[in-house]
């Protein structure tokens, strides 16, 4: 079976690590017809937009899609691509697995923990009022004849939004990952205890979600006790759910405790469409260097073909970069014991190992 792939180089170092994500993929022995699309800063001067509708349209129409890293520039005013895309494709799930494997330089060891976090509510909703503004005046005086509570006139002013619909469906998703790759645990992380409208809420709506799940065990946790039990015993929890800022907070966390963003993959998931991706920047001044680790691409590849249903393909990726990373030597200079170790490859020379790697345990 061929599968139909929207590819997306990005910008930045994105071509060079989409480049060796794209060779590693077609090593496993998975056909593959891609639909490159460009998007990104290299396409604002003819589109006028970094993401162009036609690159959408290509996504809704194959489902599935990955992308290297894409720049947001400081101060252009026009949104991240990434939200964009999570926006416009209701991608409700930011998905980030993060798993420790050994060789990699961490303070940890056996951390495999997984991240589902809600995309389009909570803070994030973008739903500001920005300080001194006519319009901020008049919410501060309604908030204020409808509560009683007192805000002050120099105040800026986010809202939460947090709805049971949202909450059902990132709930839901994280019990069936749960189920389909045979995890234990789903633990829903609040702050119920302060904010009991928006996070209690949350709260309220996994519970009843989780009792249609009985064969997967249930907790939650407080967002402040999880960060302090995560850095002293992460082997602990299994897969967390969580709303849009503290899910943004904590997969970095995670990231963290298994080496950093150089090995985190992600994914952003709905109903009808996902797109995988790395979880770093696009790190443009290395452009061009052949010098960037592209394992948090080739990993989020794994997770592609997971969701594509090819296990096996999957497994094989998989174990051929855990066994590349365990012996060391064809890795990228962030991943040596120091930056400046004359050791260190490039990207491409990396996605050569994994693929003899792969290769050898075939034949």
């Amino acid at each position: 079976m061929t599968h139909w792939v929207t590819f997306i180089p990005g910008d930045g170092v994105g071509p060079e690590l989409s480049e060796a994500t794209r060779r590693v993929l077609e090593a496993t022995g998975v056909s593959f017809d891609w639909d490159v699309q460009e998007a990104g800063v290299d396409v604002m001067d003819r589109y006028g937009t970094p993401l162009p509708e036609h690159v959408l349209e290509s996504i809704r129409r194959n489902g599935v899609g990955i992308k290297g890293p894409i720049t947001t520039p400081v101060g252009t005013g026009f949104r991240s691509v990434n939200v964009a895309l999570r926006k416009e494709l209701d991608l409700y799930c930011c998905l980030r697995p993060c798993k420790w494997y050994p060789g990699v330089r961490s303070r940890y060891r056996d951390v495999d923990l997984v991240i589902c976090r809600e995309n389009h509510e909570d803070l994030y909703a973008g739903i500001e009022f920005e300080q001194g503004k006519p319009e901020t005046l008049k919410l501060i005086d309604f908030i204020s004849e409808l509560s009683g509570k007192l805000v002050r006139e120099d105040s800026g002013i986010s809202i939460k939004p947090i709805s049971v619909f949202g909450t059902t469906r990132i709930v839901t998703f994280a019990f069936d990952y749960a189920r389909r790759f045979g995890r234990k645990k789903v633990t829903a992380v609040h702050k119920a205890n302060i904010m009991k409208f928006s996070d209690g809420l949350f709260l309220s709506t996994a519970r009843e979600v989780a009792q249609d799940y009985p064969d997967v065990r249930f907790e939650d946790r407080i967002v402040d006790n999880l960060s302090m039990q995560l850095v002293q015993r992460p082997e602990e929890y299994d897969v967390l759910v969580l709303p849009n800022l503290y899910g943004d907070i904590i997969s970095d966390l995670c990231a963290g405790l298994i080496g950093g963003l150089g090995v985190a993959p992600g994914a952003n998931i709905g109903d009808d469409a996902a797109v995988f991706e790395a979880t770093h920047g696009s790190a443009p001044k290395y452009r061009g260097m052949n010098k960037v680790n592209p394992m948090a691409m080739m990993f989020s590849g794994v997770l592609m073909l997971r969701h594509l249903g090819e296990v096996t393909a999957a497994d094989r990726l998989e174990l051929s970069l855990a066994a590349t990373i365990a012996e060391g030597a064809s890795l990228t200079y962030d991943m040596k014991p120091t930056r400046d170790d004359p050791t260190a490859v490039g990207t491409s020379e990396v996605a050569d190992a994994v693929i003899e790697r792969m290769n050898s345990a075939s034949s």
